[in-house]
């Protein structure tokens, strides 16, 4: 590795990829490697890794974790921090100007017609990544495969994930491939109404309180793909707490599709349309807490431990089970985005067109909302 690096350079890095950095947590990881370690030497070829380790172990999107992890290693918790921020502010802001738009012109045909294609759209996008993380860990493993089937079915049956499940998916990995029993492993009355203002008038502090804790729950179950919170998330924000309709919370994922940095930030938008800015900042900082508190806390010990058999059976089980989740996210979610020959072809197309070219995903979503600005009808 080089020399010392400035930290306003470093951090000027960060803050370009999350302003323009699209593709998803593998791309952005890949792009963190090529240029901090490859290209400008800043990071060691050692602490990349022990990051990516960390990333893939424990819950949080992965590349906000990374990012956090290298200005740890930097500057340490001061590096954490602002890493942290100038990767995930920039989409933040995006989303937060989408969502007041949303909020503003929703009702209106022109975006109407715009999310009719953009929401079938992002159908392909969300099969052809729930393809690779499949094909990336599951492999040729039976057991893994199983663990992915048995949680896909019960997503698209139900149309929701079962934490449980998944979790039971890693404890049953870890259980067959470490036979522990062998003992070979060792185991608001006074915050300005716009400040709280979304879809259904005026929240209240408690509703925001709520959400904060609600997205903290789901960002410590988000192991790897950013898209693995998409089926946690529509069971409770859906289902559960109807706080989004079917194709509101689609078009909540097609707006983190569409804007750069981590995937995640979709529960921004959410936020937004809940209970106005307020309710933004209490989602980001909700999902986001844990990946830094992981990075903080954990990082010493998987350094030490992040090797052990025992525990990277326990992740690929229960990755093994969030993949399955996001192959029937897909199911559910097309239900309500496919909903005529139109749509239909929008999706195909996408899938084919990400899966054959190297076409950027964001390019693809904008010309899936300008067919549907032609093809909606109301």
């Amino acid at each position: 590795m080089r020399g010392p690096v400035p930290m306003g350079a470093f951090l000027a890095y960060f803050l370009r990829l999350g302003t323009l950095g699209f593709g998803g947590p593998i791309a952005l990881a890949g792009a963190m490697h090529r240029d901090l370690v490859e290209t400008r030497g800043w990071i060691s070829e050692a602490d990349y890794q022990e990051g990516l380790t960390l990333a893939q172990v424990s819950p949080g999107p992965l590349a906000a974790q990374l990012a956090i992890y290298l200005g740890y290693v930097r500057v340490g918790i001061l590096g954490a921090n602002l890493v942290g921020l100038a990767f995930i502010l920039p989409s933040f802001l995006m989303v937060l100007g989408l969502a007041a738009l949303y909020l503003r012109f929703g009702g209106l045909p022109w975006m109407q017609a715009v999310f009719y294609g953009v929401g079938a759209a992002v159908i392909g996008l969300i099969t052809r990544s729930a393809v690779k993380l499949a094909k990336s860990t599951l492999k040729r493993d039976p057991l893994a495969w199983g663990i992915f089937a048995v949680v896909g079915l019960s997503t698209a049956i139900t149309g929701r994930e079962w934490v449980l499940l998944v979790l039971g998916g890693g404890l049953l990995f870890w259980i067959v491939k470490t036979r522990p029993w062998r003992g070979g492993v060792s185991t608001a009355s006074f915050w300005p109404a716009f400040w709280l203002t979304g879809l259904h008038g005026p929240a209240a502090l408690s509703t925001v309180g709520g959400i904060f804790l609600f997205f903290a729950k789901a960002g410590l179950f988000v192991f790897g793909s950013g898209l693995a919170i998409v089926p946690f998330l529509r069971g409770t924000v859906v289902t559960e707490f109807h706080w989004l309709t079917e194709q509101q919370f689609l078009d909540a994922v097609a707006v983190a599709m569409i804007t750069p940095g981590p995937v995640v930030i979709t529960v921004a938008f959410i936020g937004y349309l809940v209970a106005g800015p307020l309710g933004a900042g209490a989602a980001a900082l909700g999902v986001f807490l844990p990946v830094y508190l992981m990075v903080i806390l954990a990082a010493p010990l998987v350094r030490r431990y992040g090797q052990r058999p025992g525990l990277k059976a326990l992740v690929q089980g229960i990755t093994a089970g969030a993949a399955g989740a996001i192959a029937g996210s897909v199911v559910v979610l097309g239900r309500g985005a496919i909903r005529d020959l139109p749509t239909a072809l929008i999706a195909a197309s996408t899938l084919l067109l990400v899966w054959k070219t190297k076409i950027p995903e964001p390019l693809l979503v904008l010309v899936a909302a300008l067919a549907g600005g032609l093809l909606f009808h109301g």
